[in-house]
């Protein structure tokens, strides 16, 4: 009953206390600075002012946790606050076994839900984010702690019998509204996934399952980012010096794709994807414990487990879905591969084969040399601050929402550079917080991602729990010379990232359980993905595109060739998505293991992508997206046919419309999972889509504009 905070990868829950910013109308010019100011986008450093002119703390002034939470001062904080939650969670668990059926079992389920997630996904973030070690370790024990809790509950018989009663009772069930009865459902879907339904045994079995599952994705998390090592003296000379060196080995920690060394990309790819025993044994347990969990439980599959739900139900409609796109690419991912050897017989004609390694690098070579879109002439357009203000502008047209800096108090962030924001609706008011983890800096994560720190809900006392986001990039710092400059890659990102936040800040759920990007993955991914489309646009760019020392905007035509550019091979890109995402699917389908995960790859590369498995090397070892995505990675190209399909019928006429906004907002955005994902689809377009239309969808995003150079 309490597996939604382990849904989304990205989408996270904790409990914190409200910070006070109050109404827009009422706020003080001192509470709060217009966002753009916090990145300065005309040419001044990211802080908001020189910190010896920053408002000095009183002597003596207790400090905050993180986040505001109390108890998160220290590492050790995370005991007492996981012992206050679990604690909690046992007089909830009693209440609610003598509850009789009515909503209040559905409130008191999120109450429970609510009180384990204020821990559990505040820890699931400090435990990769947070610079001191002591704190991720406390945070990575938190997560253990009350995941295994979890596991428990969700085979708890008296507490599942009392919603049990409440979903049997007709009539009380008919008097409830759409979003508690939904509610309730997922409530009892995580119970029966769980193995609620099997007797005493089964279940013990079920819970030890789980929890060597959560175990194993761990291990094959770390392992899937290990450097591998190899003699340097092995390695020609002449190319020592690309990589990283510890005593007599060569350090191999990424696949080097942008090398112009087809040599350099070679070892990489060869020595980085070499197989690791230990690895490799450690995928083949999770796969087989996913799929002896599932069969317990009393699905065929992991997939079918996973599916449940989704916009595409089960695996059957998922390759239904991957092969017909497959099928409707064929020709131009031919072409695009003609391409690509092409351009390697005309740069290397002495090593002309086109292999695995050389798919980035020549997409990129094509694209350079068509379009000339070198990042260094668009990164001065793109200063953090102009692109925030972009933002600021795009949300405030589309639906009417202002982003605020805010000073946060000693002690709630965790690095110095983390920037607060709220988010105030020009009606509404104050709706949420962003915090902005938006630097580089030692151990931190090299990704981009979204956590739900706390997610929102209507409270007992009839106040509505703000939802608290972190956006998390790695971006370069600012220089005396210039601010922080974007590539238009990280741009893009950064707007992809600000989609996901927009989707937790407007999901204004009753419950919980369900707030913002809690729902199905391959719906949660649409609002971000749409929000790329935003991004791609001249007329959002134009509002915001401004040289960081001339003010010059960008001009159209630069913004022309680097959309164009991004579809020079990209049948071909889509392909290798198709690949990952059949992959995925045939891992966790029926018998995963009759044959070996790198017979499997070998296979399915072979038939799903065009280019030639390279023998001795095991890719799917490095695809860490098994854990988070697990049966799900099909999840960014579905989402993609449906943010494109929203994109070309409510916004590519005018995409600062405010009412198209308002019923983004409406169909969409406000439930998030509190209503079945193909109903909010259909709400937003007027009709059921078809798989059909999924794949011609995905398919037209890949045709050249060509009225795109007309001005």
């Amino acid at each position: 009953m309490l597996a939604g905070w382990r849904r989304v990868a990205r989408a996270t829950v904790s409990g914190l206390r409200r910070a006070g910013l109050g109404r827009v109308g009422v706020c003080s010019a001192a509470a709060k600075r217009w966002v753009s100011t916090s990145w300065s986008p005309v040419g001044a450093a990211f802080n908001v002012q020189p910190r010896h002119q920053q408002p000095r703390r009183r002597e003596g002034e207790r400090k905050t946790g993180l986040f505001g939470v109390p108890e998160l001062t220290c590492p050790e904080g995370f005991q007492e606050a996981q012992e206050k939650s679990l604690q909690e969670a046992e007089r909830l668990v009693q209440q609610a076994c003598i509850t009789p059926p009515g909503k209040e079992i559905v409130i008191l389920f999120d109450q429970l839900s609510d009180a384990l997630c204020r821990v559990a996904d505040l820890a699931d973030f400090v435990k990769i984010a947070h610079p001191d070690p002591a704190f991720r370790e406390a945070a990575e024990e938190a997560c253990r702690s009350i995941g295994t809790m979890v596991e428990k509950l969700n085979t708890d018989v008296d507490l599942c019998q009392s919603l049990r009663k409440l979903l049997a009772d007709k009539n009380v069930m008919a008097s409830l509204d759409s979003e508690t009865r939904r509610v309730a459902e997922l409530f009892m879907f995580d119970f029966e996934i769980s193995g609620i339904h099997l007797d005493d045994e089964q279940r013990k079995r079920a819970v030890n399952l789980n929890v060597k599952i959560l175990d194993l994705c761990h291990q094959f998390l770390i392992g899937a980012h290990l450097p591998n090592k190899i003699d340097k003296h092995i390695l020609p000379e002449h190319i020592r010096h690309n990589f990283a060196t510890e005593g007599d080995y060569a350090q191999i920690s990424s696949l080097s794709a942008d090398s112009p060394d087809d040599l350099v990309r070679e070892v990489a790819y060869k020595v980085f994807l070499y197989p690791n025993a230990q690895q490799l044994n450690c995928l083949e347990e999770l796969l087989t414990s996913r799929h002896l969990l599932a069969q317990l439980v009393g699905y065929d599959t992991f997939a079918h487990r996973a599916l449940q739900g989704t916009m595409a139900q089960t695996p059957e409609k998922v390759m239904q879905f991957l092969i017909k796109l497959s099928e409707k690419l064929f020709s131009r991912t031919q072409k695009d591969f003609e391409m690509l050897d092409h351009m390697k017989m005309k740069l290397n004609p002495i090593r002309s084969k086109l292999m695995p390694w050389d798919h980035p690098y020549y997409s990129g070579v094509l694209r350079s040399e068509r379009y000339n879109i070198e990042p260094s002439l668009y990164c001065p357009f793109f200063s953090l601050g102009a692109c925030m203000e972009g933002l600021n502008v795009l949300f405030s047209k589309l639906l009417g929402i202002s982003l605020y800096a805010e000073q946060p108090e000693k002690g709630e962030v965790w690095s110095e550079d983390v920037r607060k924001l709220a988010v105030v609706h020009d009606q509404e008011g104050l709706l949420g917080y962003i915090y902005c983890d938006f630097f580089h800096r030692q151990d931190k994560p090299h990704q981009d991602c979204h956590f739900t720190i706390r997610g929102g809900r209507l409270k007992e006392n009839g106040e509505y729990q703000l939802p608290v986001v972190v956006l998390m990039l790695s971006l370069p710092h600012s220089t005396s010379g210039s601010p922080t400059l974007l590539t238009p890659g990280m741009m893009e990102n950064l707007f992809h990232e600000m989609g996901h936040a927009m989707h937790s800040m407007l999901g204004r759920t009753r419950y919980q359980h369900v707030t913002g990007t809690r729902c199905s993955t391959d719906f949660a991914e649409v609002p971000s993905i749409l929000m790329e489309y935003f991004a791609n646009d001249y007329r959002v760019v134009n509002q915001f595109a401004r040289h960081y020392k001339t003010g010059q905007p960008l001009p159209k035509n630069m913004v022309s060739r680097l959309c164009e550019s991004k579809k020079v091979c990209a049948a071909a890109d889509m392909q290798l998505q198709i690949f990952y995402a059949v992959l995925d699917q045939i891992y966790h389908g029926k018998h995963p293991l009759e044959k070996s995960t790198t017979d499997i790859l070998k296979e399915t590369q072979e038939k799903f992508y065009g280019l030639p498995y390279v023998p001795n090397t095991a890719w799917q070892l490095r695809f860490s997206h098994l854990v988070g995505y697990g049966a799900k990675y099909y999840s960014y190209l579905m989402s993609r046919a449906v943010a494109s399909m929203v994109w070309r019928q409510c916004f590519v006429q005018d995409p600062l419309n405010r009412a198209m906004g308002e019923r983004y907002r409406r169909e969409m955005l406000a439930h998030g999972g509190g209503k079945e994902p193909m109903l909010m689809v259909q709400g937003m377009l007027q009709k059921y889509p078809s798989l059909e239309d999924f794949v011609d969808a995905l398919v037209l995003d890949l045709n050249q504009d060509f009225e795109a150079f007309s001005e």
